[in-house]
């Protein structure tokens, strides 16, 4: 079923159906002020913290289809009548309602039509403002005149903290009042002093200031208003029938000792053909920030809204759009090109902003960044902001410490150099993470070189960067130690121990078990710090990387090869995780392809693990991270057998490692099974079975249903996951075989055979590649030639020195001659 469609002009996805199968959410706004919002208006607005931050209200999991939201609603004065400008929470007949959503770049427009009055809301936010705009426009195309009432509405929190809020009840509902001020209503939290206390000298007993949130109009003159939420509602009723809306009045009641609310009616009358303008602002400050915001959009003499929303609403689309214009592709299939153009681009930030912080399933509570989320998350926009990449690979390097591992959790206000570490007790307590996890800081190793080739920035392998716990070293030492952690912690065979997780969370392999997955990133962490080496004349440091390369290989042939595949780990008692003979999970997807993505794994040997990969792993939705399912092996190591079979870590589809199946089958060649494995997972190709994936057909989920469940093809977690860096890694590295080199760039496409040409335009340092591939002979991988600006070359590399401000680029694939 499909339930709308993309836009790629307008960079929009469109939802022309309001009855999707699930909330299909947009992004709004920065990491100083987020929100999120479904293509009916529910949702929820944060500052800085999803968890601890929180402005309005959201029902998580709430048979309602997750309310409340940003509603406004609007009444025909004549008869009673009433709707919501989304079609929830009123949900008219959609024989005699139309909506239509556009969820673009950092902004949703929502539409109605209904009894001859058209309606259109822009929710956005400002660019550096830590406020939300919701401009809403409403015309009469009849031909009568029309007396209207419309409601803008908010549920706020009465606590900053959602989970006392939600929960606290004691507390969080004598807390908070409202005031109506006029032009908004004004909600303050402690009035009398906050609990965040200031702590000077371990003593907490200087009060801090109070709490203020703001919800107000510009443009149109408030009638009535509402500030505590019963009151607006009534006894027994909901978001569908309020009292207030039913009878025409809302009742001018703060709030005192219940759940703070903002509602304000604005009452007007539409001549036929006749349009108004209104702007709801919501946000967080006090009554002297909320008046000066709403003057803000106010035009000083007709009291209208002025040109200012229009203007920043303009300037937010422009930045978007300008950022993923540095790459746009033209291929054969149109539902690749929208995720390479737009929404696994746009994906990819927002994984980068919000890490794993706030969705509809993610409540905010991780108050932080996580560190391997996080610099994996890296790697899906350096291609498309490698300054922006470069702020939090900064940062990210000064979480590590000083014995090469990185926190598990970095702090939103983390001070490098000052903070304690999961050997200690307190950063557990801060944190909540008390445990290593042994990939983390071997993410650097892929995203640091990547960052480095992208932006032509070689001196950033000598900055200095303080440790996060003590000391400081350059980035390339702090490579060093990142080797040196694995290295420290190993088990019998000599491979990497598992510690707490391994990027599996479900994988407890503990101080003495051992990782393949680590092994094969610490092989491939080795190989590109000796390729730093060498490029450094660090000769001894390149063959010090050389002889634990060697000797990996050595233990790969002799501990882990079977036939054709690896196995996936030895547990502290000596069990083979992954071996033939098992019952349970006997062949693992990551070793496989973390064999090839590492260059462990070559020639026959690696067509050998992809092909058992295929012939074992995969469905029609993805490739399975493990088969058979545990049903009986499981805690305390496979703590997955928790989970349903199918469903998730146990022998589910989880969506990240599918980037690396792609990419792993882009280095052997095999364009018609890279192809296919994105195909598969793509939610694009989705589009029209939507009632089956459930999820939005624009972005990634975490994990979708294998065939051991019911639900076949069924996604799970919605938006924040690292599937959108790894895909787009895929795609870009692997896929368009764009692969930016220290002095250049290599262009190596490998595609399916049927495609006989493509386009791609790229920004690369600066510069315009105009970039057209032919491949009439129907291969998958190969280059015979490029063209540059006229000039002809053998292969499918071209130095910066050939490149001028816009170039032409030419690139014929082929069989290359013996």
């Amino acid at each position: 079923m499909n339930y709308g469609y993309f836009d790629e002009f307008s960079k929009e996805y469109v939802i022309n159906r309001p009855d999707t199968p699930a909330p299909w959410c947009n992004y709004l706004g920065s990491v100083d002020y987020g929100a999120i919002i479904s293509n009916n208006a529910t949702g929820y607005s944060f500052v800085k913290s999803g968890a601890s931050g929180r402005i309005i209200r959201f029902r998580f999991n709430s048979s309602s289809n997750d309310q409340p939201g940003r509603y406004i609603y609007i009444r025909d004065n004549s008869d009673g009548d009433f709707w919501s400008g989304s079609w929830q929470p009123v949900c008219k007949p959609l024989d005699k309602y139309k909506s239509e959503c556009r969820h673009g770049t950092a902004y949703t427009q929502l539409s109605s039509k209904y009894r001859n009055l058209e309606t259109k809301t822009l929710y956005f936010v400002p660019l550096n403002e830590s406020h939300e705009i919701w401009q809403f426009k409403i015309k009469n195309t009849g031909n009568a005149q029309k007396s209207l009432s419309v409601y803008g509405m908010v549920e706020f929190t009465n606590h900053d903290h959602y989970e006392n809020d939600t929960v606290n009840l004691q507390y969080s509902q004598f807390i908070s009042k409202t005031y109506f001020k006029g032009d908004h209503i004004l909600q303050v939290i402690n009035e009398n002093g906050s609990e965040a206390s200031s702590d000077v000298d371990g003593h907490c007993d200087v009060m801090g200031d109070p709490s203020c949130r703001f919800f107000g109009v510009a443009g149109q003159t408030v009638s009535a208003f509402d500030g505590e939420r019963d009151a607006f509602i009534g006894n027994y009723r909901n978001y569908g029938n309020p009292i207030a809306v039913e009878t025409g009045k809302c009742s001018n009641t703060p709030a005192y000792n219940c759940n703070s609310f903002g509602a304000l009616q604005i009452d007007i009358t539409l001549k036929p053909g006749e349009e108004k303008e209104m702007l709801f602002v919501l946000g967080s400050g006090n009554e002297a920030v909320a008046k000066n915001v709403l003057e803000k959009y106010r035009d000083k003499v007709s009291n209208k809204v002025n040109a200012t929303a229009g203007k920043q609403f303009e300037a937010l689309k422009k930045l978007w759009h300008a950022r993923l214009n540095n790459l746009q592709v033209n291929t054969p299939d149109d539902n690749l090109d929208n995720m390479v153009n737009v929404w696994n681009a746009y994906q990819c930030f927002i994984t980068f902003l919000w890490s794993r912080a706030a969705s509809f399933q993610y409540c905010g509570l991780r108050n932080g960044l996580g560190y391997r989320d996080t610099v994996q998350d890296i790697q899906g926009i350096i291609h498309l902001d490698d300054r922006l990449a470069r702020e939090r690979l900064l940062l990210m390097l000064s979480a590590q410490v000083s014995n090469g591992g990185g926190l598990p959790l970095v702090k939103f206000d983390h001070k490098a150099g000052e903070v304690s570490t999961p050997d200690e007790s307190e950063y557990a307590k801060a944190t909540g993470q008390s445990y290593y996890r042994a990939d983390d800081a071997l993410w650097l190793f892929p995203t640091i070189i990547t960052y480095i080739k992208e932006s032509g920035d070689w001196s950033f392998i000598d900055e200095v960067i303080p440790y996060a716990d003590k000391g400081e070293a350059t980035v390339y030492n702090h490579l060093r130690q990142a080797i040196r952690f694995n290295l420290d912690r190993q088990g019998n065979h000599g491979f990497p121990a598992g510690l707490f997780a391994d990027w599996n969370d479900c994988l407890r392999l503990g101080p003495k078990g051992e990782s393949m997955f680590v092994a094969f990133q610490l092989y491939y962490a080795l190989a590109i710090f000796k390729e730093f080496a060498v490029k450094k004349s660090l000769n001894e440091d390149a063959a010090w990387a050389d002889s634990h390369l060697n000797r990996l290989s050595a233990q790969f042939e002799q501990f882990a090869w079977q036939q054709d595949q690896y196995v996936r780990g030895f547990t502290e008692d000596g069990y083979t995780m992954g071996a033939k003979e098992n019952a349970e999970a006997n062949i693992w997807l990551n070793p496989q392809t973390w064999s090839v993505i590492s260059g462990a794994a070559e020639g026959d040997k690696a067509k050998a693990v992809l092909n058992s990969v295929y012939s074992k792993l995969n469905t029609k939705y993805g490739a399975r991270l493990f088969y058979p399912p545990f049903k009986k092996y499981g805690m305390p190591v496979a703590r997955m057998v928790l989970f349903n079979e199918g469903t998730k870590e146990n022998a589910g589809i989880f969506s990240q490692p599918q980037g690396w199946l792609i990419l792993a089958e882009t280095i052997v060649g095999n364009g018609n099974r890279a192809y296919e494995y994105f195909t598969e997972i793509n939610p694009a190709s989705m589009n029209d079975n939507a009632e089956i994936r459930k999820l939005e057909p624009y972005v990634h989920g975490q994990a979708t249903e294998s065939i051991d469940t019911l639900n076949h093809g069924r996604s799970h977690v919605h938006w924040l996951t690292g599937t959108a860096s790894t895909v787009m890694v895929s795609l870009v590295n692997g896929i368009l075989g764009l692969q930016p080199q220290y002095e250049g760039i290599s262009i190596n496409p490998c595609i399916p055979s049927k495609w006989e040409a493509f386009s791609m335009n790229k920004i690369f340092r600066g510069k315009m590649l105009n970039i057209k591939v032919e491949n009439v002979e129907g291969v998958e991988k190969g280059v015979k030639y490029i063209v540059v600006n006229g000039k002809k070359s053998d292969g499918c590399y071209i130095s910066c020195e050939e490149l001028s401000e816009v170039n032409d680029i030419l690139v014929v694939m082929g069989k290359q001659k013996p």
